[in-house]
């Protein structure tokens, strides 16, 4: 279409429905105009929560200006995808303290490549129509804060826990974006609706939220168990209890989450078992195996060294058990300095709750013994004693 009769508005439209027909749950626009996220997001960084994550401090200015990311920008579609897969089965898995527990969206393949193909899509679809579009697609793969600008596309708003919240969706979806260079019509911005729910605040395991809208990422278990490549500080340890990747507490609590989506996607639903997975079963594996079984899940990038550690920090935390003990010290000769750190903590932790456990053995015992005897003295009493 010619450039000069296009109408904007109507183009809005059709970017929306182009977006749905290719899986996005929702597409909203924003101007560029960071500026009121900035300051927050540089005191964050000033406070070093931000822990090991030394790519969120590069590149600063550019995260504020996305037209010096992708020159000429001066709007951002903002699009959401749904995750949440079928059965998920929180709480249940949580509880069994001999499975492991997966963060929700790591179950199935990795969104990067699936999200960027489709984002891909739809710029080619708006070229067509605009022929003078200049577009980059984005999906948690440069310096964007993309939850600022999907809260100023209208697609939620940015909660206590700092994720973003959709009032008709929750929050289990995922973000990307297209950075154009046409002027589409900026899309109402929502208002905050978390109130004075806290609920995120008291849940967090390690009390990383540590005032609202701010989370210290050093105590993130989600951090902990994906982007730290070090060893896991001993205070957290316990804490994380059968979390092996990632962490949904702060999610599972939110009441909007009654609201939330299930995932249209079959590569979002639950892959390899990793669902109903025991801990043994997945600190069995080896090398080869982890790589070859997560072929394509966003699992693979923290390596096998962190899975193990990770493992390693879950089973010291499961219901005493021999086999638990006997596995540990079966990968420790196998081990790095680092999961072999971890195994041996592990171990103490099981070795502790052995201990535990024949202390209370021998205290029920003596129980039993003492009332024993305090029958037959009873009964070898006189009736007026």
């Amino acid at each position: 279409m010619d450039n000069s009769t296009i109408n904007y508005l109507e183009l809005a439209e059709k970017i929306k429905y182009w977006g749905k027909e290719l899986g996005f749950a929702d597409v909203g626009f924003s101007d560029i105009d960071l500026s009121e996220y900035h300051h927050h997001f540089e005191q964050w960084l000033d406070n070093q929560y931000h822990g090991d994550m030394s790519y969120m401090a590069n590149h600063g200015d550019m995260r504020a200006h996305p037209d010096k990311l992708h020159p000429g920008t001066i709007r951002v579609i903002s699009v959401r995808m749904d995750y949440l897969p079928e059965n998920a089965n929180f709480a249940r898995t949580l509880k069994k303290k001999e499975h492991a527990y997966v963060s929700r969206y790591a179950l199935g393949r990795d969104y990067h490549k699936l999200m960027r193909k489709r984002l891909k899509a739809l710029g080619e679809k708006i070229k067509h129509y605009c022929h003078k579009l200049d577009y980059r697609p984005f999906v948690d793969s440069a310096p964007l804060l993309e939850r600022p600008l999907a809260e100023k596309a209208g697609l939620g708003w940015v909660g206590k826990h700092t994720l973003l919240i959709n009032k008709h969706a929750g929050s289990w979806f995922f973000l990307g974006e297209l950075l154009v260079n046409i002027p589409l019509p900026i899309s109402e911005k929502k208002e905050n609706s978390c109130g004075s729910c806290v609920a995120c605040i008291k849940i967090c395991p390690t009390q990383a939220i540590v005032a609202p809208y701010e989370v210290d990422a050093r105590r993130c278990i989600s951090y902990l168990t994906i982007e730290l490549r070090d060893t896991i500080p001993v205070e957290f340890r316990p804490l994380i209890g059968n979390r092996i990747y990632g962490c949904d507490d702060c999610q599972l609590i939110c009441p909007w989450n009654k609201f939330a989506q299930l995932s249209q996607e079959t590569d979002f639903q639950a892959r390899q078992g990793l669902d109903t997975a025991t801990l043994l079963e997945l600190f069995a594996w080896d090398e080869e195996t982890f790589l070859s079984t997560l072929q394509g899940s966003p699992i693979r990038r923290i390596g096998f060294e962190c899975w193990q550690r990770n493992i390693a920090v879950a089973l010291g935390n499961s219901d005493f058990s021999s086999n638990v003990i006997s596995a540990l010290r079966a990968k420790r000769s196998q081990a790095t300095a680092m999961v072999a750190e971890h195994i041996d903590w592990a171990i103490e932790q099981q070795q502790t709750k052995q201990s535990e456990i024949t202390i209370s053995v021998k205290q029920n015992k003596q129980h039993r013994l003492h009332a024993r005897l305090v029958r037959s003295i009873e009964k070898g009493l006189p009736r007026d004693a």
